[in-house]
């Protein structure tokens, strides 16, 4: 299995400021996490949703909230997965440490290209008004409930968190034959349906899974860029799926947060898992007719 982007090198002149930088965002990451903006969501933003034949794509990522976010650079330590998967393979997204975007893809074939990023475990405490405001915001109340029966409320809270984002990007002309491809993310969405051959006002499926299990009664949000205070949300049923209506236009991104308690020995009170998807929904008229 793929574990991580494939580093391109660095020249060696390049080497002591490239630390520098990377030394400070470390920094800057840690003291990010020691704020509620820990709560906010990571998803990929790539150069194009609809790239052509050949061509080279950025893939940037996002740390935000309503989509609009601070860009985030490829910090190695925290990859466990960069990889792109089109219908014949699954390889690596090329980036260097400390590079923005974080990751570069060339497309190689037509069709749907699922690009992927699962983040390393990291730590934070939560002061206790914090966390309690965060499982309110993420429909997390189960967990709100057993700090309630443990009395724990009003304590701190110590999480470790992982990222799991995808983006689905088109290379040609859609189909509805063209699906998103499970991962194998400890926490992933997958859209059951081709948003770039979604019609206006047909539903869009969407299957949530932890441990390659369908997750049911779990929050999932769905917002668009152009119109962010008009997302949408339910719960997944019995078998982890959720259905919207997309309106044409902008970038849509689909999220969802799931909680357990922390592995014995992690020095942790609860792990969390942050999943993410992203496209665009174009008109008919504007999509890639090669």
């Amino acid at each position: 299995m793929i574990r991580s982007a494939r580093l391109l090198p660095t020249p060696v002149p390049a080497l002591v400021p490239l630390l520098r930088r990377l030394r400070s965002l470390m920094a800057a990451g840690i003291a990010l996490c020691s704020a509620p903006l820990c709560a906010h969501d990571l998803w990929i933003e790539p150069g194009t949703f609809t790239p052509r034949m050949g061509q080279v794509v950025s893939v940037g990522l996002r740390v935000g909230q309503n989509l609009d976010g601070e860009r985030l650079p490829l910090i190695p330590s925290l990859v466990n997965q960069f990889i792109v998967q089109d219908a014949a393979e699954r390889r690596p997204v090329a980036g260097r440490p400390g590079a923005d975007p974080a990751g570069l893809l060339r497309v190689a074939r037509p069709g749907l290209h699922v690009v992927g990023y699962h983040s390393h475990p990291s730590r934070v405490a939560l002061a206790a008004d914090t966390f309690n405001a965060y499982l309110a915001e993420e429909g997390l109340e189960a967990i709100a409930d057993v700090r309630a029966s443990r009395h724990e409320s009003g304590t701190v809270a110590r999480e470790l968190y992982a990222r799991c984002a995808k983006s689905l990007l088109l290379a040609g002309p859609p189909s509805e034959a063209q699906r998103d491809q499970a991962l194998g993310f400890p926490l992933e969405l997958v859209a059951e349906r081709n948003p770039y051959a979604t019609r206006a006002g047909q539903g869009f499926p969407v299957r949530l899974s932890f441990a390659q299990q369908p997750l049911a009664g779990a929050l999932v949000v769905a917002m668009n860029n152009l119109h962010p205070s008009a997302g949408q949300s339910a719960r997944t049923d019995a078998n982890g799926r959720v259905r919207f209506t997309l309106r044409p236009g902008g970038i849509w991104l689909v999220k969802a947060v799931h909680m357990v308690a922390a592995a014995p020995g992690t020095d942790a009170d609860w792990a969390s898992y942050w999943a993410s998807l992203t496209f665009e929904v174009r008109a008919a008229d504007d999509l890639p007719q090669r």
